[in-house]
């Protein structure tokens, strides 16, 4: 392909139709009449002979040639604008940019609060994209592939093309309801097996056996898991008003200590901690956005474990 003939601003309305998936809010987002952004989704299809976007209900779905195409062709883009926008160029409060992550249902409780107050504070012109992180291996490959700018969350895989930096450790706690807490806050041992336990598994299993398993069975004790939940942010509300306990990370326990009426209660043993983890790609030292952004977590993670 003689690259002297292609119209390189294609390429931006290829990221723009990806992000949107409708011709109008693409036009809109890159300054361009609603028939240009037509014309160029013509000259698209043409280019890489494959429809690239199809209509689906009120907007457009992606074919396998456009989301094969999607990474590679962010990445260019975000190269250029990168040499483009040197550091001492960039502005936060007035860059425009849309960075696109993949969070646990823990970083979408604790963290991305936080960080979208920070965001609207010194870069309201940058527009956070949130995806679920349920599979961690394929969010790696799609932040290898540059459809994604970064991932948080705890047990993720390592990657040769990818930094990691560890922004806390999060431990665990029981929660109650509160009425039959009656202010306590010690569980024992014995009353942690007897009653009976609200899980959440994001796999959708029952999650056993875990590490809570083996280590009351090292007390020759197991519990009865009476109620399995999908949603970390259910776990509260099935606890509050019955007799389950459930175990749970501290920092989400305590946001729905009185929206849920629970109550924290400390473990009857000690339970290993975990990590909550940045994972982003090597290209992002050369992206004076992404590096801001980067920096920008780790202000809020400060917060956090303040």
């Amino acid at each position: 392909m003689n690259l002297a003939a292609v119209d390189l601003n294609l390429l931006v309305a290829f990221e723009a139709l990806m992000e949107e998936r409708h011709v109008t809010r693409a036009a809109e987002r890159v300054g361009l009449a609603q028939p240009s952004m037509s014309s160029a989704l013509r000259r698209l299809r043409a280019l890489f002979a494959d429809e690239l976007f199809l209509r689906a209900g009120a907007g457009m779905q992606p074919t396998e040639k456009a989301l094969a195409l999607a990474g590679p062709i962010r990445e260019a883009l975000q190269q250029i604008r990168s040499v483009l926008a040197p550091d001492h160029g960039f502005d936060p409060s007035t860059a425009r940019r849309r960075i696109t992550i993949a969070v646990t249902d823990y970083g979408d409780l604790v963290l991305v609060p936080e960080l979208i107050r920070l965001l609207r504070r010194e870069a309201p012109g940058i527009d956070l994209a949130v995806r679920p992180l349920t599979d961690a291996t394929a969010a790696l490959a799609k932040l290898e592939r540059g459809e994604l700018d970064a991932l948080i969350g705890g047990h993720l895989p390592d990657s040769p093309r990818c930094v990691r930096h560890r922004l806390f450790e999060e431990r665990f706690v029981c929660i109650r309801d509160a009425t039959r807490a009656n202010g306590t806050e010690n569980l024992s041992l014995a009353d942690y097996a007897a009653l009976p336990h609200a899980l959440f598994s994001s796999a959708g299993g029952d999650g056993l056996p875990s590490v809570i398993d083996a280590l009351l069975a090292r007390h020759g004790l197991k519990r009865r898991v009476a109620m399995t939940l999908a949603h970390v942010v259910a776990v509260p509300f099935a606890v509050a008003g019955t007799d389950l306990v459930a175990t749970m990370a501290e920092r989400v326990a305590r946001r729905f200590t009185h929206v849920a009426g629970i109550a924290v209660i400390t473990p009857p043993f000690e339970i290993p901690a975990f990590a909550i983890d940045l994972v982003h790609s090597q290209r992002a030292s050369a992206d004076p956005a992404l590096r801001w952004f980067l920096d920008a977590v780790s202000r809020c993670t400060r917060r956090l474990r303040g």
